[in-house]
């Protein structure tokens, strides 16, 4: 195998977020599995988005928490998913293709996004077009992305505009007459996820039978390629299914997936 078909390998298998194995007697997911009342995805992820690095991008980005994060708190998949579809529906929450994975999804609440967004438009050329953008398309945005007749005939933007959208970084090219939502300037916050992901993965890797207690990660020290809090990063590997959990007496163990 070539060194670059190597380096494809090694991402591939080390980023992707794994189908949901099932039948195999491992226990994936949520590590809570003793849920008392009604499951509410909207708490949670204000939770969650706690654990987001605000001052790591000076306060430039909205708080980011990754869908499957969710999945490492609620065992029930198909509920999260309804709440989190509601939310889009109310026009509460925003959901972005990452880009780094097909199933890696970034959610955002809504407000939150308008307002570190605009605060980044601030003296530039294209605010207009953004507000714009933001008064006629965010509201009912149910969309991760949009293509060119939607965009010319239904929110009736011109291409001078949309050249204006993607020029401000709220509209990223997926093809031809085709656009991804997305995050202004959330390249560096991608970039040390997926750094963080592999070291926290490495520290798993590194501990004896390639298995360590949830408890005494989130305690341990990290090296200067965790720039995130090691709990965002321990939501992420058990959510994206990187890792089993395995209940003990000793509380919940982390045991790295063997493919």
């Amino acid at each position: 195998m070539s060194v670059m078909n190597r380096k494809r390998a090694l991402i591939s298998d080390t980023f992707k977020v794994n189908k949901r194995r099932v039948g195999n007697g491992k226990q994936f997911g949520a590590v809570n599995n003793g849920e008392a009342g009604p499951l509410d995805v909207k708490a949670t992820l204000q939770d969650l988005m706690t654990l987001f690095p605000r001052k790591l991008f000076n306060d430039a980005l909205p708080q980011i928490v990754l869908k499957h994060q969710l999945y490492s708190v609620h065992n029930d998949r198909t509920q999260v998913d309804r709440q989190l579809s509601d939310l889009r529906e109310q026009g509460e929450l925003l959901m972005f293709q990452l880009g780094f994975d097909a199933e890696a999804f970034g959610l955002v609440f809504a407000a939150d996004y308008k307002t570190k967004v605009l605060a980044g438009e601030e003296g530039r050329g294209t605010r207009g077009t953004v507000e714009k953008f933001m008064d006629k398309v965010l509201p009912s945005c149910n969309d991760m992305s949009f293509n060119k007749d939607k965009m010319l005939k239904e929110f009736l933007f011109t291409d001078s505009e949309i050249t204006q959208l993607v020029k401000s970084g709220v509209l990223t090219v997926r093809d031809a007459g085709s656009w991804w939502l997305s995050i202004p300037n959330s390249g560096r916050f991608t970039k040390y996820l997926i750094q963080g992901r592999k070291a926290v993965l490495g520290m798993v890797k590194k501990s004896k039978y390639n298995e360590v207690l949830k408890a005494e990660l989130e305690e341990r020290q990290t090296n200067s390629q965790v720039k995130f809090q090691i709990k965002y990063h321990i939501h992420d590997i058990i959510g994206a299914e990187l890792v089993e959990c395995i209940p003990t007496t000793s509380g919940t163990l982390l045991r790295c997936v063997d493919y």
